[in-house]
This record gives structure tokens, C-alpha cells and sequence, in this order.
């Protein structure tokens, strides 16, 4: 038997308990260890839906996992019983034109493990292809491993970011997307980097991660302070990684002529205005994220090389049975989180 949190209502979960079988050909059981939560985890918790696409009940979030091999299944080889690794969400038919041509995560047969009717890592074990299992290395922990998914995430965005040594950014929410993507522009050379952020410790958090400049927009007029801060040019590149309140106008606003906006956050409306003529004046190139596509394995490589830079983001973690208050915490941004932890294995497990 394996325990699942399933979400069967806005802001409602259940426990239960659901049987399994033994992995198929080319399968691995594992254990799941940790799952970080993630921005569209808390849409479909409080929405009900992430975007257009409504969420169907009873379902179980949770796409940032990592976790344990219990046992194989046939025709496995180089997996054995006990061995860490991260798991890649998302399942892919390797056939159609998008997969042939390199471009898996619009894969025209997704299957995305925590959307409707494909359940999620919410739960302590699951079977999965063996080849949706990523190692991590010996000196990283499994709740650490968790920050693997999304920051391929954030490095599929810089493939559009196209960031030069130098440059400078503004990167609109300080969420762990927005955290992780504020660090990885300075380790990719960036100049001087904002982050706009209403909640307190989150500036706080991405001045420590090494945003050069936090932003409180219901204290100041972001757009014309970051306007003002470059002699009315604007920066080079703007990433919207909170997609709500305006943010996607105002990428538009601060952005220099010629310059790059890339949307990585998802916003909860389906239809988001954007202000055309500046858009049109500039030539500003703009560039949607739709997750990430082979970046896992150089995300891993990253984490482990720069450990210590982006672990701080980790403030929370709770065991399966407090999914409950985990996701009131992180939906209301309270007691100081950052990145909040599901940990499925180890009952009663809390930090902070």
C-alpha cells in the first residue's frame, strides 16, 4: 500500500491509500523522498485550474520530485534497489514531429505527471519509465534534488534570454522560479539584476541569493525606478516569472528598444492584455517558456557546482500528513517561506 494526498477540492486534500504493482518491463518503483511544491501546484489548489485547463478531482500535484529505487522491472539495467535519483515529470512519445525534432517538452502526446488523469508525486511510491530516472551525486540530499526540475526550467528560459556578460535584467517575482532565475543570470555573466517582489523576505531572500537590487512595487513605481536607474534606457531583458498584477505590461515598459521579454510565470487568467505599441515601437522580442527540454542533467551539474548559492532557498519542509498546512504556508507566502517541501517517506518530518 502507498499513502497519497490527493486534492479533491479547491484548498481540500485527502489522505488514502492505493495499491500498486509490480514495475513493468522497462519500469522502476521508487520511493519518493521529496517534492518540492510549485508555483502551478498552488493554481491548481486555489483556482482550480492552471490557466485553461481546469483541474478534474480527485487529482495529486506534486512535479518536483526525488526519491529512492525500491526495485526494477525487467529488461532495467544500471538501477538498483536504494539508489538516489530525481524523476522527470513528464512522459513523452519520442515519435511525433516535436519529439524528432528535439522539442520533447511540447511533445503533441504530453503526459505531465501531476495534471488531470496522470497523478502526481504526491504520494510514496509510483513506478515510472527508467529513463524519466535522473542520479544525483553522493553530496546532495533529496530535498535539495527537488530544485532540479525547476531550474532546467530556468535554464530552458535563458535558451531564449540569450544573456550577455554585462547585460542588465529585471526579473519580475521572487518566487524559487524568480530566485532561481535571478542567480542564474549573475552566474551567467549578467551586469546589474532587479528583482520586483512584494513580500518582504523574498526581497530579502533574492539580495541574498545576489539580486544586486530588490523592489517593492507597492512602495515604489518599479517600472520608472528601474527606467530612472538606467538614464531612461531601460535594462537589456526582462523575465516575468510572477505573470500577474500587470507584470507582463510592465516587462513591456522597462525593456530597452530591441531588448528580450521572456514569460516564464503562468498567470491564472486565460486571456492576459498586453499594451501592443510599445511592444511594436521597440521591437522587443518576446518569448514563451513552456517548461524545459534536456536541461535536467546540466541543471543537476549546476546545483551540485554552486550548491551552497541556492539551497538557502529551501526554508520548509513537512511530512505527507501536513500537506494541509504546508500549502496554506506556501500559498499565503507566510512564515518566511521560500521553497516548501513535501517529504512522502518520513512521517511526522518538519523543518521550520
Amino acid at each position: 500500500m502507498s499513502r497519497v494526498a490527493e486534492l479533491v477540492a479547491p484548498r481540500r486534500f485527502r489522505l488514502v491509500e492505493s495499491t500498486f504493482e509490480d514495475p513493468g518491463p522497462g519500469e522502476v518503483q521508487v520511493a519518493v523522498g521529496a517534492v518540492g511544491l510549485c508555483g502551478s501546484d498552488l493554481h491548481s489548489y486555489k483556482e482550480g485550474a492552471v490557466g485553461d485547463t481546469p483541474c478534474v478531482y480527485q487529482m495529486v500535484l506534486g512535479h518536483e520530485p526525488a526519491g529512492t529505487v525500491v526495485k526494477t522491472g525487467a529488461g532495467v539495467s544500471g538501477w538498483g534497489p536504494g539508489m538516489r535519483a530525481a524523476f522527470e515529470p513528464a512522459i513523452y512519445c519520442y515519435h511525433c514531429e516535436h519529439c524528432l525534432a528535439g522539442h520533447h517538452n511540447v511533445c503533441a502526446k504530453l503526459r505531465f505527471l501531476s495534471m488531470p488523469g496522470d497523478p502526481g508525486f504526491l504520494r510514496e511510491r509510483l513506478n515510472l519509465p527508467a529513463r524519466n530516472l535522473l542520479p544525483i551525486p553522493a553530496g546532495m540530499g533529496l530535498a535539495e534534488a527537488t530544485l532540479i526540475e525547476p531550474l532546467a526550467v530556468v535554464l530552458h528560459s535563458m535558451r531564449f534570454a540569450q544573456v550577455r556578460p554585462g547585460e542588465t535584467a529585471v526579473v519580475f517575482g521572487g518566487g524559487p522560479i524568480g530566485l532561481l532565475t535571478a542567480v542564474v543570470l549573475k552566474l551567467s555573466g549578467a551586469g546589474r539584476v532587479w528583482v520586483v517582489e512584494p513580500v518582504a523576505h523574498r526581497r530579502a531572500m533574492a539580495l541574498q541569493l545576489g539580486a544586486d537590487a530588490a523592489l517593492d512595487p507597492h512602495a515604489v513605481d518599479a517600472g520608472r525606478t528601474i527606467l530612472e536607474e538606467t538614464s531612461g534606457r531601460g535594462v537589456d531583458l526582462a523575465i516575468d516569472c510572477a505573470a500577474m498584477e500587470n507584470t507582463a505590461n510592465q516587462c513591456l515598459q522597462v525593456t530597452r528598444h530591441a531588448g528580450r521579454v521572456v514569460f516564464t510565470g503562468i498567470p491564472a487568467e486565460v486571456q492576459v492584455p498586453l499594451n501592443f505599441h510599445p511592444w511594436r515601437r521597440k521591437e522587443l522580442a518576446l518569448y514563451q517558456v513552456r517548461r524545459s527540454s534536456h536541461e535536467s542533467a546540466l541543471a543537476r551539474e549546476l546545483l551540485a557546482a554552486h550548491l551552497r548559492r541556492f539551497t538557502p532557498l529551501i526554508t520548509h519542509q513537512r511530512p505527507l500528513d501536513g500537506i494541509a498546512a504546508a500549502f496554506d504556508i506556501a500559498e499565503h507566502y507566510s512564515d518566511g517561506v521560500g521553497k516548501m517541501v513535501i517529504r512522502p517517506d518520513t512521517p511526522g518530518y518538519s523543518v521550520r
